[in-house]
C-alpha cells in the first residue's frame, strides 16, 4: 500500500515493547500510535473483520516470563477498547527466533515472486518431491537468508525433503531446526509445502560479537600482563593495539572497574585470525558454526540474500552494496582499516559515505566487515566465488521485513485469489462490495435456515388445508343421513 505521495504506508518507532518491562500497564498506550495509524489506511467499515496480530521478538524474548506475560495481558485487555479489529488473546505472542527466521524467508521469497505459479524462468526451476509422492513437482526455486543484526544472527534457507545426516546425533537436532509449512490455499493442495532450515545465533550480531571482542582481548591482555609483569592498555602510554581498530584511533573500555586503553592497528587479516575462537566452532570435520549443525548448501544450485549488518558493512562506507564479491569486499575492507582515523573522518564531513552512515559505523566499521568476512565463509562455509549472494535493504523498492512473511503465514488459508481478482477493480469499488471473505458461511447458512422454514411452512399448510376437507366432508355426510348434531348442555353457575 501506498499513500497519496507515493510512499509505503509503513510506520516505525523505537525503542521496542521491552521497554515497558517495569511499566507493563503502559504497553497499550505505548503501541497505540501504530495502531492508530494502520486504522486510518483501513476503512472504517473493514475493521471489524480485518485480523491483527501483535507478534514480539528477541527484546521480548530475553525478558522473565512474568514480565512478558504483564505486557501482552495490558495488550490483550485495552486494545479491544479502542480498535474494532479482530484481536484475541491467542494474536498475542512472542515467537521464537526460529518462527521470526521463517517469517523473514516468507518475506523475501514473497517480494521476489517465488511463490508464483507462473514459471518463466527455467533457469529458477527446482523439481521438489513432496511426501510419498513418485512425481516431482516443478516450481521455483527459492532463495536463503542470512540476516545480522546488533544481537543476533539468523539464516534460514529451503532443505530437499529426503536428507543424510552424518550421524543420528546430528537428525536429532537437525529436527529442531527444520520448519515444514504450506503455504497453499488450502492444506489439500500440497505443491507449496516447503521445508525450511532455520536457525538463530545469540550473541553473534555485529554488536554482541564486539563486546565479546573486546572481552576477550581485555581477559587475554590482563592475564599476559600478569606473567610478563608488563602494563599493556593500562594507561595511554602503552595501549593495546588493537587490528580491528582504523589506524590511530583511540579508545577506552571499562571492565571490572578497569580503565583499559585501546589504540587502532588496522590490520584487518591480523583482526580475522583473532576472531576465529568467536566462532565457537564444533570439533567434527565440518566445524560448525557454534557448534550448531547445518546442512549441506549446493552452492552451485543456490541463492542468497544477505540482510541488515550485511548490507550496512557493504554499502554505508564501502558503497559495495548488492551482488556480493569478496575478492572485492576483502581488498576494500583492508583498504578502509589502513586508513589513518583521521584521513576517515575528513572523508565523513565531506561526505563522501552513505547518508546512513554515522560515527559508530566509522568506528566498528573494520571490525564488522571482518566480522562478516568471517561468519559467512569460516562459519557457514561460503565458497570464496560463491556468486549467487546479494546484499540487500530494499527489493523491488520494498523493505523486507519479517513482518510481511508473519501477515502472509498468519493469511495462507483465506481466498487470496479472490483479493487479488479485487486488486484489479478501482479501490473504492471493494469498499461497499459485500464481503464473502469471512461471511461466506454465514450467508449460506442463513440461506439455508430460511429455505428449511419455507419447506416446513408449506407442509405445515398442507396438512391443515387435509384437516379441514375431511372435516367437511364428514359434516355433509352426516347431515345427508338425517343425523342431527346436539350441542353439550351447558351447566349454569
Amino acid at each position: 500500500m501506498r499513500d497519496r505521495s507515493s510512499k509505503p504506508v509503513v510506520k516505525k518507532i523505537k525503542p521496542g515493547i521491552s521497554t515497558m518491562a517495569q511499566t507493563p500497564e503502559k504497553a497499550s498506550d505505548y503501541i497505540n500510535p501504530l495502531l492508530s495509524y494502520a486504522a486510518s489506511y483501513i476503512p472504517k467499515t473493514k475493521h471489524k473483520e480485518t485480523p491483527l496480530y501483535i507478534l514480539c521478538t528477541a527484546g521480548m524474548r530475553v525478558l522473565p516470563e512474568s514480565q512478558q506475560a504483564a505486557i501482552l495481558q495490558d495488550l490483550v485487555k485495552d486494545i479491544p477498547q479502542d480498535f474494532d479489529f479482530l484481536f484475541s488473546e491467542a494474536h498475542a505472542e512472542v515467537i521464537s527466533g526460529k518462527q521470526e527466521g521463517v517469517y523473514a524467508w516468507i518475506s523475501i521469497n514473497s517480494v521476489l515472486g517465488r511463490f508464483d505459479h507462473v514459471i518463466d524462468d527455467e533457469d529458477a526451476l527446482v523439481a521438489v518431491t513432496i511426501g510419498t509422492q513418485e512425481e516431482a513437482i516443478i516450481r521455483k526455486r527459492t532463495v536463503g537468508i542470512i540476516d545480522m543484526g546488533g544481537g543476533s544472527l539468523q539464516i534460514a534457507y529451503e532443505v530437499p525433503k529426503t536428507m543424510t545426516f552424518p550421524s543420528a546425533e546430528h537428525e536429532e537436532v537437525a529436527k529442531q531446526m527444520l520448519a515444514e509449512f504450506n503455504l497453499g490455499c488450502d492444506l489439500q493442495h500440497t505443491e507449496h509445502v516447503y521445508r525450511v532450515y532455520v536457525t538463530t545465533f545469540m550473541g553473534f550480531g555485529g554488536n554482541f560479537a564486539r563486546q565479546r571482542y573486546e572481552d576477550a582481548i581485555f581477559n587475554n591482555t590482563m592475564t599476559k600482563n600478569r606473567i610478563s609483569k608488563e602494563q599493556t592498555g593500562m594507561n595511554s602510554n602503552t595501549p593495546y593495539l588493537d587490528p580491528c581498530m582504523p589506524v590511530g584511533l583511540k579508545d577506552q573500555l571499562r571492565r571490572k572497574s578497569v580503565d583499559f586503553h585501546i589504540q587502532g592497528k588496522g590490520d584487518w587479516d591480523s583482526c580475522r585470525q583473532l576472531l576465529e575462537p568467536l566462532l565457537a566452532k564444533s570439533n567434527d570435520s565440518q566445524a560448525y558454526l557454534n557448534g550448531v549443525y547445518q546442512p549441506t548448501i549446493d552452492y552451485s544450485n543456490s541463492e542468497f540474500y544477505g540482510f541488515s549488518e550485511f548490507f550496512y558493512c557493504t554499502e554505508d562506507v564501502l558503497r559495495m552494496g548488492g551482488l556480493y564479491d569478496s575478492l572485492k569486499f576483502s581488498r576494500a575492507a583492508k583498504d578502509y582499516c589502513s586508513m589513518p582515523w583521521t584521513t576517515l573522518t575528513e572523508r565523513f564531513k565531506n561526505r563522501l559515505y552513505s547518508a546512513h552512515a554515522d560515527q559508530h559505523r566509522l568506528k566498528y566499521q573494520c571490525f564488522k566487515s571482518a566480522w562478516v568476512h568471517k561468519v559467512l565463509h569460516d562459519g557457514f562455509h561460503f565458497p570464496p566465488d560463491y556468486p549467487n549472494l546479494r546484499t540487500a535493504q530494499l527489493v523491488y523498492d520494498k523493505e523486507v521485513q519479517w513482518t510481511l512473511g508473519a501477515m502472509l503465514y498468519k493469511t495462507r488459508f483465506l481466498p487470496l485469489r479472490d483479493i487479488r481478482q479485487e486488486n484489479a477493480r478501482p479501490a473504492h469499488v471493494s469498499w461497499y462490495r459485500f464481503s464473502f471473505v469471512y461471511n461466506h458461511y454465514l450467508f449460506f447458512a442463513c440461506i439455508l435456515v430460511v429455505l428449511i422454514s419455507i419447506i416446513l411452512y408449506i407442509l405445515r399448510l398442507r396438512r391443515i388445508h387435509r384437516r379441514l376437507a375431511r372435516a367437511s366432508a364428514l359434516d355433509f355426510l352426516l347431515l345427508e343421513e338425517g343425523v342431527h348434531l346436539i350441542p353439550d348442555p351447558v351447566t349454569a353457575r
